[in-house]
C-alpha cells in the first residue's frame, strides 16, 4: 500500500474517535485518518465520502447504504465493521462493487458477556429501582427478586459472546441450555443444547439472545415466543433490538408475564425518553454499550484497523470474518 512513490490510503472511520490500539496501527501504516464527529453524523460521513477518495472505511453506528457507497465511488475497497454485527452495512451492495464486508468477531465478547449477566442480575434484584427509592429518602426492604443459582439459562446464540454468558452462568450455578442451529456439541460440557427454538423457551427462566440480525432473525422473539417462556422469566437482549418485536414484549410485561428485562439494543436507536420501555420499573436500560469497555474498544479498534490493511495491502484474510467472502480473492484464507 504504501510503497516508494505510492499515496498513504486515507480510512474514514464514522465516528468522532478509534481506540489508540487501532488508531497507531493504521498511523504506523501511514494512513491518513479522517473522523466524522458526533453531531455530523450520516450528511457529514456522505460529504467525507463524496470529497475522497477513501480507500477503507472502518464502520460502527452509522447506516453505510447504498448512497454512501455511491459517494465513495471506485477507489473504496473495504469496509471493516468495529465490531460483530453488520445490519447497518448494505452488505448486497458492497458485494456487487466487490467489496468485503469484515467483522471484528470474539475482540469485544466479553465485555459484551459481562453487560448481559449484569443486565440479568439488575432485573431479577430490581436494582435501579432499589437505587432510586433510597436516593429518593426511602428506605423499603419489601419485596423480594428472583435467584439466578438452580434456573435455567436458555441462549439463543452460541458463538464467542453466548459461550463467554455460559461459562459465567455456569459458575453462579445456573443450568445453560442452548439453541444454535449451526454450533457443534462440546464434548464433556455442562452445557445442554436443544434442535429448535420451541424445545428451548420453555424451560428459559432467563433467555438470552446473542445472533446477528438478519432477514431470518428479524423479531424471531414475538407474542408467541414470549407467551412460550415460563411464568416470570427475564429477557436480556444485547445483540440487536430488532430481534424483538417491542409490542409484543411491553405486553407480556404488562400482563405480568415476564418478570422483566434487561435491554442493551433496540428496534429504533436512540430509544427515545417518551418510548413506553422507558416507564416500565421492571425494565433495565443501556445505550447500546455492551461493547464499551477499556478492553473490548482496544481490542475491536485493533482488530478494524488489522482488516483494513489487510485488504489494502493484499494480505490474507480469515474467510469466517467476512460477511460476503464471494468477493475475495484466492489469496485469501
Amino acid at each position: 500500500m504504501n510503497g516508494p512513490g505510492m499515496p498513504s490510503a486515507t480510512i474514514l472511520v464514522t465516528v468522532p474517535t478509534l481506540a489508540p490500539a487501532g488508531l497507531d496501527i493504521l498511523r504506523a501504516e501511514g494512513c491518513h485518518v479522517i473522523f466524522t464527529s458526533r453531531d455530523g453524523g450520516v450528511q457529514e460521513m456522505l460529504q467525507h465520502l463524496a470529497r475522497g477518495p477513501i480507500d477503507g472505511v472502518i464502520s460502527r453506528t452509522l447506516p453505510f447504504g447504498v448512497e454512501a457507497f455511491a459517494a465513495a465511488g471506485s477507489r473504496l475497497k473495504v469496509v471493516s465493521r468495529h465490531g460483530v454485527g453488520f445490519d447497518n452495512v448494505d452488505v448486497a451492495t458492497a458485494t456487487a462493487k466487490g467489496i468485503p464486508v469484515l467483522i471484528a468477531p470474539a475482540a469485544n465478547g466479553q465485555s459484551v458477556a459481562e453487560l448481559a449477566l449484569a443486565l440479568m442480575l439488575a432485573v431479577a434484584r430490581r436494582l435501579p429501582a432499589r437505587d432510586a427509592a433510597i436516593r429518593a429518602g426511602e428506605w423499603d426492604r419489601s419485596g423480594s427478586g428472583l435467584q439466578l443459582s438452580g434456573r435455567t439459562l436458555g441462549l439463543v446464540g452460541y458463538g464467542g459472546i453466548g459461550k463467554a454468558v455460559a461459562r459465567m452462568a455456569l459458575g453462579f450455578g445456573m443450568r445453560v441450555v442452548v439453541f444454535d442451529p449451526v454450533a457443534k456439541p462440546e464434548p464433556d460440557s455442562a452445557v445442554e443444547m436443544v434442535d429448535s427454538l420451541e424445545r428451548l423457551l420453555p424451560r428459559s427462566n432467563f433467555l438470552s439472545l446473542h445472533v446477528p440480525l438478519t432477514v431470518q432473525t428479524q423479531g424471531m422473539i414475538g407474542k408467541r415466543e414470549l407467551e412460550a417462556l415460563p411464568r416470570n422469566a427475564v429477557l436480556v437482549n444485547t445483540a440487536r433490538g430488532g430481534l424483538v418485536d417491542e409490542t409484543a414484549l411491553l405486553a407480556a410485561l404488562a400482563s405480568g408475564h415476564l418478570y422483566g428485562a434487561g435491554l442493551d439494543t433496540f428496534a429504533s436507536e436512540p430509544l427515545m425518553p417518551n418510548d413506553p420501555l422507558c416507564t416500565r420499573s421492571d425494565v433495565v436500560l443501556s445505550a447500546h454499550m455492551g461493547g464499551s469497555t477499556d478492553a473490548a474498544l482496544d481490542a475491536t479498534a485493533r482488530m478494524a484497523a488489522q482488516h483494513v490493511l489487510a485488504v489494502l495491502n493484499g494480505r490474507p484474510i480469515d474467510r469466517a470474518v467476512c460477511v460476503n467472502p464471494e468477493v475475495l480473492k484466492e489469496t485469501c484464507s
